[in-house]
């Protein structure tokens, strides 16, 4: 990796710990502490830059003021901005105004790199890995969950059964497939939903702080403690502590949570004594914990500790059929959500969509629905709308948008299970708005007319199926 990155940032030890990631990543980095300082670094005659990463609220001028001066004289310079709020508004604005990325306060390294990769580099998933809109408020509720493909609803199964019990639960899985909003459907369908739930990311933590954060110091403990510090265990105390990327915790660090586990009890760093602590823990992982116990980097027993209701969420290559569905939620969440005048694609769009096989999973297909909104103008994201995805069909290396999507079958397909056919009386394929009609009339007659339920199954929100049924002249009531 190459490249001259500008850290921009009135916070220090902000400033130094994006410049240490992104310098691990081999990138070469500059710092500034004010959009200022930053501008004359960008106008000036010193190195040039390749990428900035950019505070949103700074005191002499703010992010996006200083982004508005770089794209008069540097249109195409790639500007990531960072901010500490978790509002689709502030998200919009930033990207309205020319951000090339968005990231949310503290960001995760990989997300760091990937952003920077994306930008400077055609990144991985098309240029279009990219994580503007991984802090939109989450639907916790497990009804609240789009997804309908066999292995996937396995899953929600056991992590619902699971949350009613005291007991740990693993979830597996690629990188963004959700696997947090999973962790937090399990708080909120658990005993403790009035409780904390603490996240931490274990991996964003450096090693010798991870007995710091997780079980907290007194004043003086170490060289820089200069308060004392409440670790995320005594925070979660009555609710849940949500350990994501388990599997890079150190073998040192692993041997004292486990013995946390065990007991209930945690000592702080530099404390007399322990305290006992009541809390349930999921931990999340996108390792194969049991290749890395194999190894030697995962102890077998807090694996089996941590393991007790293992749950395994499946890419999203492997539920395809969930591609559009969640499509039209982002979409309709973020025109809710954020002002966005677009609320719907257009079949041309989910074909494209449904053809990508996703490597970044379902934040990745939400963080392309999110810049696609921000950047249409209309009521209706098309096909043009994600453009990289579409180059890569009209170069014909995407699958068929059919391919593994769940598709409705040929009458000689079919055999006795309830569906319609794809192919008309005449010998033609139908057209899509019969098919979709047929489908809304099935979904109403199977599920007795529950229009929640339906709504839910079929991935789109219920303003959206009642829309439909009026396109459609269908009357629920006659089909219940």
């Amino acid at each position: 990796m190459s490249g001259h990155v500008l850290v921009v940032d009135d916070e220090p030890g902000q400033r130094r710990l994006v410049r240490i990631i992104s310098e691990k990543a081999g990138y070469t980095v500059s710092e500034a502490e004010s959009g200022l300082d930053a501008l004359d670094m960008v106008q000036g005659g010193g190195p040039a830059v390749d990428a900035v990463i950019l505070d949103h609220s700074m005191p002499d001028m703010s992010g996006l003021e200083m982004l508005a001066e770089v794209r008069r004289s540097h249109g195409d310079l790639p500007v990531i901005m960072l901010t500490a709020h978790s509002s689709v508004k502030i998200a919009v604005e930033a990207m309205q105004a020319g951000a090339t990325d968005f990231l949310i306060k503290p960001a995760k390294p990989d997300k760091i790199v990937g952003a920077l990769q994306a930008v400077l580099e055609g990144g991985k998933a098309a240029g279009e890995l990219q994580p503007l809109s991984e802090k939109l408020p989450l639907d916790v509720a497990f009804d609240n969950i789009v997804g309908s493909a066999p292995a996937f609803q396995s899953a929600l199964s056991v992590a619902s059964k699971a949350a009613k019990r005291n007991v740990p639960v693993l979830v597996e899985g690629e990188s963004g497939t959700g696997k947090e909003v999973i962790a937090g459907a399990i708080h909120a369908a658990s005993p403790r939903s009035g409780q904390p739930l603490v996240i931490v990311n274990c991996g964003a933590i450096p090693a010798n702080l991870v007995e710091s954060v997780l079980f907290g110091h007194e004043k003086g403990a170490f060289t820089g403690a200069t308060s004392k510090h409440v670790g995320r265990f005594e925070e979660a105390d009555g609710g849940t502590l949500f350990l994501d990327e388990i599997g890079e915790l150190p073998l040192d660090a692993q041997v004292k949570l486990l013995r946390a586990l065990q007991t209930g009890q945690i000592e702080p760093v530099g404390a007399r004594g322990h305290k006992t602590v009541d809390v349930r823990i999921v931990a999340a992982t996108n390792r194969d914990l049991r290749e890395e116990v194999a190894a030697g980097r995962f102890r077998e027993d807090l694996y089996y500790r941590l393991g007790v209701v293992p749950i395994t969420i499946p890419p999203l290559r492997e539920r395809r059929a969930d591609i559009a569905p969640l499509a039209r939620h982002f979409a309709e969440r973020l025109h809710e959500e954020g002002n966005i005048p677009a609320s719907q694609l257009d079949q041309e769009a989910l074909n494209v969509l449904t053809s990508y096989d996703w490597p970044g999973n379902v934040r990745q297909l939400q963080n392309a629905v999110f810049r696609a909104g921000v950047l249409c103008e209309g009521d209706t994201l098309g096909r043009k709308d994600f453009p990289e995805i579409a180059r890569l069909a009209d170069e014909g290396l995407l699958n068929s948008p059919l391919a593994d999507t769940g598709a409705v079958q040929t009458p000689d397909q079919a055999g006795d299970r309830p569906g319609h056919a794809a192919i008309g009386p005449d010998g033609h394929v139908r057209s899509l708005a019969a098919l979709e009609k047929e489908h809304i009339r099935l979904a109403l007659i199977h599920y007795r007319g529950r229009m929640s339920e339906v709504a839910r199954r079929l991935g789109i929100g219920r303003s959206t199926l009642y829309r439909k049924l009026g396109e459609y002249a269908l009357d629920e009531s006659e089909l219940s």
